[in-house]
């Protein structure tokens, strides 16, 4: 199974703006930085669909994308789910203000939304123990619910020792790790997400 399209649909402040939950959804969430466009745009293989910005903490919206995958299955040749780009946390240069209804729109669809599967959540491998990752787990641990799951995803592993890579994969089992540069990862990612999605039977 494989992407074959993905296309932009919108952007959105909050659930309330956002589009009908029609479709299994796929949140992409991390600290700024962490490479989570050059991530997404690597997994569709589409240069350019998530904009990453050279001023951390820069993206303010949830970003929706249309996400076609062709099947092996003849009687089921195309299956669709969206990824959501969410705006990256631990930005520091933010108002306050700005900052108290960004986190609280942002919670509010990762708490809210109905159709949400999966949360991905990446984390950078050169800092896997930050307090801020931490929380975040805990949090989404707090709100899961029973139909969703949680993905760690470890980025920038080229930038690691084979010695601290073999570390990292021994203290997460079920992790998958990712290099964006050497397009690694990018397999593993994307069977965990349409294994859970679809099922493996029909894919």
């Amino acid at each position: 199974m494989k992407i074959v399209d993905a296309q932009f649909l919108q952007s959105a402040q909050s659930v309330a703006d956002s589009p009908s939950p029609d479709r299994a959804e796929v949140a992409f969430l991390g600290r700024s930085n962490v490479g989570k466009s050059s991530l997404l745009n690597t997994l569709t293989n589409r240069k350019g669909l998530a904009k990453s910005s050279s001023t951390p903490g820069k993206t303010q919206l949830i970003n929706y994308f249309e996400i076609k995958f062709k099947t092996e299955n003849e009687e089921l040749p195309y299956l669709y789910a969206r990824f959501v780009d969410l705006p990256g946390f631990g930005y520091a240069k933010v108002a306050k203000t700005l900052k108290a209804a960004w986190n609280k729109n942002l919670t509010g669809y990762l708490e809210q939304r109905p159709n949400l599967q999966i949360f991905v959540h990446l984390i950078d491998a050169r800092h896997p123990d930050l307090a801020i990752d931490k929380n975040v787990d805990e949090f989404l641990g707090n709100i899961k619910r029973g139909d969703q799951i949680i993905i760690h995803a470890f980025t920038k592993i080229d930038k690691l020792k084979q010695n601290d890579l073999q570390k990292l994969k021994r203290a997460y089992p079920d992790g998958i790790f990712i290099s964006n540069l050497k397009k690694r990862g990018m397999i593993d990612l994307q069977n965990r997400i349409t294994g859970y999605l679809f099922g493996n039977e029909i894919l």
